[in-house]
């Protein structure tokens, strides 16, 4: 099992305008919420400068004067504007939570739609657990910066500037004190965004390391693995491991902060002894009132902590850059194999599939087809064996596009199949392979994958054909029993039934059976070439095979041995020739199969 590939924090991008261009695309769609939001924002931050002056005045004019009245009425007005700043902020945040669910929402559909355009290349490539990680934990980080970083940065950007102007209203020689300070604020922060940035890469980088390990050992194939390997302290070890590593770096960035967050401290608690000690200086001189210097000191907690958080949230917008550009990478993967420009969209196909001077490789190795030349015509059943590597399972892969050829063309009723719409080709197509894989859901549901509008009726009679009704009866739960994960609580043959139901069901013009009796005892594959008659009738089929039985009554077999076609021709025809064909038949699997 491989990990992740460790992404060096060294060799960082710089933020670009054109990505975040394409940040701020993302969220037109809720440009309205996110302007009502802002002005929710805003309004507040006027109706929380309210008390300042309401105190100036409370110092200045009511108290002195004796006046109850005036006195009584200001202090109401210190609760109403809070109360009042409160319900706005109760909307702000609904609406940026809004914002940032949805955003979530179209990235991570967006994600997975993605993702299922690529070709089964990239999913054998791809590193465990990267594709997940990107879905999951990106488009989480991407959903807390908008619904936390983002807003903080508005909303104390808002204050602040609100804040420093009502000082400056007051009285500009207290503010200039006041303003004087900030400064100690926002300086440090590029210094240690970087270096937030450089942990938090490296903490994504080993997080999905830990996905992949998660993903493959939890799985019920890695965990039949690790247990008849004996591998499990090896495994533990391994995943105490990385989890060390991210631990490290969590603390190390944890501490990064919190050094951060004391230094700010430090300065919040300057600003307020130096604006007393000037104000009071200030007020003895007469220059200014006692109301002027108070209400000054108070709003300092309003110009100071937004500061800080406006330097917080420097740190997180720079170092959460990294989910946007990881979601971006994966978007912009162009898929090997989708539709062409004006692809022509197959529907009623006769079935005709041709396959001309075909050469096959798989990236810079060796060719695996070459110079392929056959002709499946409507309704008729061609079968194609030969030894493991032979080249088999890969000649039926081109008929779907899950592989495009390197040479010549493969023709469904005369169309090359790279001209027409993906979707609708695959629609007219039907594929039963050696690997059976079931979702975890009911039987039922598993049934309907392949048509999600099927009757009742039409299931059970699709598990008829393929000999599998009488067993899901008489299941306790019948077509509700859940199959678990990859369908490992059913049997290997009662696997490959469902799957051959499923195709059924699906009721393709072309059908591709590659080892589909493989798991199959000799009493169930007889019961499963029964059902198969009645399917292939009318169909052209494509079966690929090592137990000869299965392809006795094929209307034509070609041999392949090393990717090219050596014999070709009926069963009674190749046995008369008594080439490779008849040294397949005469081998001992052969004829144990046969005499199944």
């Amino acid at each position: 099992m491989k990990a992740a590939i460790y992404i060096d924090p060294a060799n960082l991008p710089r933020m670009r305008a054109s990505t975040v261009r394409r940040i701020l695309g993302h969220l037109r769609p809720y440009r309205r919420q996110a302007a009502l939001g802002l002005l929710c924002i805003a309004g507040g931050a006027l109706l929380n400068l309210v008390p300042s002056l309401l105190i100036r005045r409370v110092v200045d004019h009511a108290i002195p004067a004796g006046d109850v009245g005036l006195l009584l009425l200001l202090c109401a007005g210190m609760v109403v504007g809070p109360l009042l700043a409160g319900f706005l902020q109760v909307g702000q945040r609904y609406l940026a939570a809004f914002v940032s669910e949805s955003l979530m929402l179209d990235l991570r559909v967006g994600l997975f739609a993605h993702l299922h355009k690529q070709s089964l290349s990239y999913f054998t490539h791809a590193r465990p657990g990267e594709a997940i990680s990107r879905v999951m934990n990106d488009v989480q980080g991407v959903g807390q910066t908008m619904s936390s970083a983002v807003v903080a940065g508005v909303e104390s950007g808002l204050v602040m500037l609100s804040t420093a102007g009502l000082l400056l209203y007051l009285d500009w020689r207290i503010a200039l004190i006041a303003l004087l300070i900030l400064p100690f604020f926002i300086v440090p922060t590029r210094r240690v965004g970087r270096a937030r940035k450089r942990l938090k890469r490296r903490a994504q980088a080993q997080l999905a390391e830990i996905t992949g390990i998660l993903s493959e050992t939890l799985s019920t194939s890695g965990a039949l693995l690790i247990k008849t390997s004996g591998a499990e302290a090896a495994e533990t070890a391994r995943l105490a491991g990385k989890c060390s590593q991210l631990r490290v770096t969590s603390l190390r960035q944890t501490l990064i902060g919190r050094w951060f967050q004391m230094m700010l401290g430090l300065f919040e608690s300057a600003g307020p002894a130096l604006v007393f000690a000037a104000g009071g200086l200030l007020v003895m001189g007469g220059y200014v009132g006692l109301g002027t210097v108070v209400a000054s000191v108070m709003l300092l907690k309003r110009l100071y902590t937004p500061a800080s958080k406006l330097a917080g949230v420097h740190v997180e917008v720079v170092t959460s850059y990294a989910f946007f550009e990881r979601i971006f990478q994966l978007l912009d993967l162009e898929p090997a194999i989708k539709s062409p420009p004006g692809a022509h969209r197959l529907e009623n196909a006769r079935g005709r599939v041709e396959f001309k001077q075909v050469s096959f490789a798989y990236g810079s190795d060796a060719p695996v087809l070459h110079d392929i030349d056959l002709d499946l015509l409507p309704g008729r059943c061609v079968a194609v064996v030969g030894a493991s590597g032979a080249g088999k399972s890969t000649l039926a892969a081109l008929v779907p596009r899950l592989q495009d050829v390197n040479g010549g063309a493969v023709l469904i009723d005369g169309h090359d199949v790279r001209t027409l719409e993906l979707g609708a080709l695959r629609a007219q197509i039907g594929v039963v392979s050696q690997d059976s894989y079931l979702v975890h859901a009911s039987i039922l549901d598993n049934l309907r994958y392949a048509r999600p509008g099927a009757s009742q009726a039409e299931i059970e009679a699709a598990a008829r054909a393929a000999q599998i009704h009488d067993f899901i009866a008489g299941l306790p739960d019948g077509y509700a029993t859940i199959v678990g994960d990859r369908g490992y609580r059913l049997s290997g043959g009662e696997r490959q039934r469902l799957a051959i139901a499923r195709t059924i069901l699906k009721d393709p013009r072309i059908l591709i059976l590659d080892e589909a009796t493989s798991s199959l005892d000799s009493h169930n594959e007889l019961l499963i070439q029964a059902a198969l008659v009645p399917l292939l009738a009318g169909r052209t089929t494509l079966v690929i095979a090592h137990r000869l039985s299965t392809i006795r009554n094929a209307d034509e077999i070609v041999v392949l041995e090393q990717g090219r076609i050596v014999e070709r021709g009926t069963h009674r025809e190749l046995l008369a020739r008594r080439g490779r064909y008849a040294h397949f038949h005469a081998a001992p699997e052969a004829r144990d199969s046969e005499a199944a």
